[in-house]
């Protein structure tokens, strides 16, 4: 059980502090049922979430070593194949990846809309409202914990990968 002041990755919403527990009173709630009371790092809102639900993944927000570790490994991830003929298969595709919530795959879809944004851009195109739409969602989550795991602000995780990045390749250059 998560207690107050503890930070969580809630399902697809993200990283949110646990503000306390609470009864349902509201039409709807259950009585007699424990909730948390969570509040989104990244956005606004507050979630009332069962605490004995297992339907969304609650988790604890990754450390600051296994979120280095991962920032490491992201050039050896690969983009994801765009399996989705359709916008509306590419969305089950996109959703599924977020539903997982793994970082890897975040990473790999990422990589995949980004290279679909550069094949855009040199056809003077844009790039689909699916595709903007969850590259949003993949950056809010992934971003999201790192920035909380990293302690940095939010808009800085962008660059702090691609410094970590170009640094591990100019050690690796350094090296050979």
């Amino acid at each position: 059980m998560f207690q107050p002041g503890e930070l969580v990755v809630y399902g697809s919403t993200g990283v949110c502090r646990v503000e306390g527990f609470a009864g349902m009173d509201q039409p709807g709630g259950d009585r007699g049922r424990r909730y948390y009371l969570l509040k989104p790092l990244w956005q606004d809102g507050v979630i009332y979430a069962p605490v004995d639900s297992e339907k969304v993944p609650m988790r604890p927000v990754i450390s600051r070593e296994e979120a280095e570790a991962l920032v490491d490994r992201m050039p050896e991830i690969q983009a994801a194949a765009c399996r989705g003929g359709t916008a509306q298969a590419l969305a089950q595709q996109y959703q599924s990846a977020v539903r997982d919530g793994g970082h890897e795959a975040l990473i790999e879809m990422m990589k995949a809309i980004h290279h679909k944004r550069g094949l855009a851009e040199a056809k003077n195109r844009r790039l689909g409202m699916v595709d903007e739409r969850y590259m949003k969602q993949a950056e809010r989550l992934l971003y999201g914990e790192l920035a909380t795991a990293l302690d940095i602000a939010y808009d800085k995780v962008e660059d702090y990968i691609a410094d970590r990045i170009e640094g591990a390749a100019e050690s690796a250059e350094a090296g050979a």
